[in-house]
């Protein structure tokens, strides 16, 4: 299979499709056009798929009966249609897109109706999640559904014209489109193929003799699944070997958007791929039966997967009002039982969806390969929701390797993103390590621009990354873009330290200051229990008509309530509080796990330590770009000096140009 993009006949396509959106304009709102335009590419898509079929069935029948008539015939081909064995899936009526448009528009309504409510159930249930029939309302109500019919009546969006591989990128480009007119946040990032395709090579898929499964839980339209699925059969190099592929791989996916959702379904029965199940709801929470959001239909409990990737949108908010934090909490003892990350970013809940689905080691084991930007990576203090995820990771020795990836790769956008790849069964050589491997300027630029995507990853990039993750957990193996670290390498200590200031002399400082905040007994013991040495205290009380100066001067041990109130209480008003004090500073310092605490602070700090305190727990932090940090000198000032000169007497022949 080609992953190459036809990018000019795509680009004309999707700009036709765009225009009979845009004419939408005034009738609906922004955010409303994807619900008219993509059911009818769908229903168009499929309706292609049924006619090829029609016709390819009835002239099976005629070679063998060529007697029939054409009413005969087209009863037959009905009833072999309608049979779910033989077809998979169907429409009872006689209606084509076509055929509703030349009849009688005063029936236009009721014919396209009619059409729609005769497929069968699973394509109804693509419908449904499309909202279409609300929608066919909105439609005839703004005068929309006759233009709508004409413009795709006879569109050539049969798979024998338009690739899956190519359909799925018409999707991802209008939806994103979509997203952008109606001002939303576009959020999922459909994966390039190149990059499906490197996910699936890392995760070294084999061709199975038994059962085999692989699960996406973010699967948006489908395209991890459907190429890994195509990778396999592109592997196979013998009937037999695809035969396997067909009969004991299983690919099962969840999808949250219902449009994603209905894109991705139509998509597996135009292939009519029967070892795929895609279902309908939130992965990162319970299923409940009777409640009106589904959850997780793949539960621990009941599946695990021998292969899992996914490329889960990125920052989604999952708790607030805005999200589904009391039903996620629910597994916050089992499946979420080593923390939860912030609420504005879901990516690590994700991860621990998948993590919980592995196979035991001593039955095979689990692989994963999932797609981040940096935010998972580091995110989250020492002993935070984060940092307490990769600590379970890294402690239970799950994390195998992240490949850093060049940016501008993703359609949607163009930062900088991450494969990590994961497993319960890491060989001997694997174990307690973890690889990185800067693959950052392993593209070459697009052709042309798709979006934010201006580059792309050929063959020769794939076999080289894929080269350095095989070879590179050799004893004694030297690359400069493959580094290997202990799991511990990522840890830190979070030492609360507090030390003494010192003055320009370099000697311990000692100052008086106002005192800024609310100068009241329960602030100023705080005070002494930090510093743990003298303090005193000046200000002016008033009481009635008299002002007068107060010193009050505390050491560790006095009674603070009883000596503020003896020094303070009968007052009216307290004026311009100040203090007297040691200049103690107090701070956190990331100290890497290994170092000698107190060497360190000493070292770094260089000044007086009063007393420090380490946190109860490791923090644990990947920081790929600093490992890579390669030191680039600044460029000599004689050298911008030159340059800057030469841009000047260019600019000069360039006005004097102008000037004549």
């Amino acid at each position: 299979m080609s992953l190459a993009l036809n990018k000019p006949k795509l680009d004309n396509l999707a700009g036709d499709i765009w225009k009979s959106a845009e004419r939408l304009r005034g009738k609906f709102k922004a955010y409303e056009y994807q619900n008219v335009i993509l059911p009818i590419i769908v229903i168009r898509r499929l309706e292609c798929v049924l006619i090829a079929w029609r016709e390819k069935k009835a002239a099976e029948i005629l070679a063998k009966r060529p007697k029939l008539t054409e009413k005969e015939l087209a009863k037959l081909v009905k009833d072999i249609e309608l049979n779910s064995k033989q077809c998979p899936f169907s429409n009872k009526t006689d209606w084509t897109l076509r055929k509703v448009y030349e009849e009688d528009h005063a029936l236009l309504e009721e014919n396209f109706r009619a059409y729609v409510n005769g497929f069968s159930p699973n394509v109804d249930d693509i419908i449904e999640h499309f909202d279409y029939r609300a929608t066919i309302g909105k439609m005839v109500k703004n005068n929309r559904l006759a233009p709508i019919l004409e413009q795709y009546k006879e569109r050539e969006f049969g798979p024998d014209k338009i690739s899956p591989l190519e359909m799925g990128y018409i999707y991802e480009e209008l939806l994103r489109r979509f997203s952008e007119q109606s001002g939303e946040e576009a959020g999922d990032h459909f994966t390039p193929r190149e990059v499906v395709r490197l996910m699936v090579e890392l995760l070294d898929i084999p061709i199975p003799d038994r059962h085999f499964s692989i699960y996406d839980p973010a699967t948006g339209t489908g395209g991890m699944l459907s190429v890994s699925k195509e990778h396999l059969l592109d592997r196979a190099s013998t009937p037999e070997e695809k035969e396997r592929v067909e009969q004991f791989l299983t690919v099962h996916g969840q999808e949250l958007s219902p449009t994603n959702y209905a894109v991705c379904q139509a998509d597996l029965l135009i292939k009519n791929d029967r070892q795929a199940r895609v279902t309908f709801g939130n992965s990162l929470i319970p299923h409940d039966p009777h409640s009106k959001e589904p959850g997780d239909q793949w539960p621990e409990d009941k599946y695990a997967f021998n292969r899992m990737l996914s490329n889960p949108p990125f920052g989604v908010t999952w708790g607030g009002k805005d999200g589904y934090e009391a039903e996620v909490r629910k597994l916050v003892k089992t499946r979420y039982r080593a923390g939860m990350p912030r609420v504005n970013d879901g990516a690590l809940l994700f991860l621990q969806t998948m993590l919980a689905k592995m196979i035991p080691p001593e039955q095979g084991g689990s692989r994963i390969a999932v797609i981040f930007n940096g935010s998972p990576l580091s995110n989250g203090d020492c002993g935070s929701g984060e940092s307490e995820i990769r600590r379970w990771i890294l402690e239970n020795d799950w994390l195998d390797a992240i490949v850093m990836l060049p940016d501008q790769l993703f359609y949607n956008t163009g930062i900088f993103t991450y494969i990590w790849l994961l497993r319960n069964d890491k060989p001997a050589s694997h174990r307690g390590r973890v690889m990185i491997v800067d693959a950052r300027q392993q593209f070459e630029k697009e052709p042309k621009a798709f979006s934010f995507k201006r580059n792309r990853m050929t063959d020769d990039h794939r076999s080289w990354i894929e080269k350095r993750y095989s070879k590179g957990w050799a004893k004694g193996h030297a690359d400069d873009h493959v580094k290997i670290f202990h799991r511990e390498d990522f840890a830190y200590h979070k030492v609360k330290v507090v030390f003494w200031q010192t003055d320009e002399n370099d000697q311990p400082s000692i100052v008086t200051e106002p005192y800024a905040k609310a100068f009241t007994a329960a602030n100023v013991k705080k005070e002494l229990d930090f510093h743990e040495s003298e303090i005193t205290f000046r200000a002016t009380i008033k009481a009635g008509r008299k002002e007068k100066p107060v010193e009050l001067t505390l050491r560790p041990g006095d009674n603070v309530a009883r000596r503020f109130k003896d020094a303070f209480g009968e007052a009216d008003d307290i004026l311009s509080p100040e203090w007297t004090h040691r200049h103690y500073v107090a701070d956190d310092e990331y100290i890497p796990h290994g170092e000698d605490v107190e060497a360190f602070l000493e070292r770094e700090i260089a000044k007086p330590i009063i007393r420090w305190e380490d946190s109860p727990q490791l923090g644990y932090e990947i920081l790929p770009n600093k490992y890579f940090y390669r030191y680039q000198p600044p460029t000599p000032a004689k050298e911008l000096l030159a340059e800057f000169w030469r841009l000047e007497k260019e600019a000069e022949e360039m006005l004097k140009g102008l000037a004549q």
